[in-house]
């Protein structure tokens, strides 16, 4: 064996499929968390929030989507454009008419994500609430 060779490490089989899993896992839920971010970010503005109650009654072409707004055709298409870059809305164009139509995955993802962090705060305050009333039972036996 020459002075340059490198000795060979032998790593075991799991040890690599663990660390590709763990990436695997941090990548999707790194994708969930930048999803959240961009629906939050749509939805916190009060136009995205009525476009997107307009499409709840189904398809409808950007012009009437625009037109109970008080703004420019550009700035309303900026609006669009967030709503569709967070998968909340979809357009097709046919011939001169684009029509938008609301995709709710973003809207279900939001939801769990709320309902995760309601039934997280619920248990936390749940215990204080039981460790106050053990502080107090304390307190009144003195």
């Amino acid at each position: 064996m020459s002075g340059s060779a490198q000795p060979c490490v032998r790593m075991p089989q799991h040890l690599v499929i663990d660390l590709t899993v763990r990436r695997t896992i941090v990548s999707l839920v790194t994708n969930l968390q930048d999803r959240l971010n961009d629906t939050f970010h749509a939805l916190a503005d009060p136009t995205r929030r009525a476009v997107l109650a307009t499409l709840t009654s189904g398809p409808a072409t950007v012009s009437d989507l625009a037109q109970p707004f008080d703004m420019a055709l550009p700035t309303f298409l900026q609006h669009l454009k967030v709503l569709e870059e967070c998968g909340l809305v979809r357009s097709k164009k046919v011939g001169r008419v684009r029509t938008c139509q609301l995709k709710p995955k973003p809207l279900a993802d939001a939801e769990d994500w709320i309902g995760a962090q309601r039934t997280l705060w619920t248990k936390r305050l749940d215990q204080l609430d039981d460790y106050l009333r053990h502080l107090n039972t304390t307190e009144t036996r003195k």
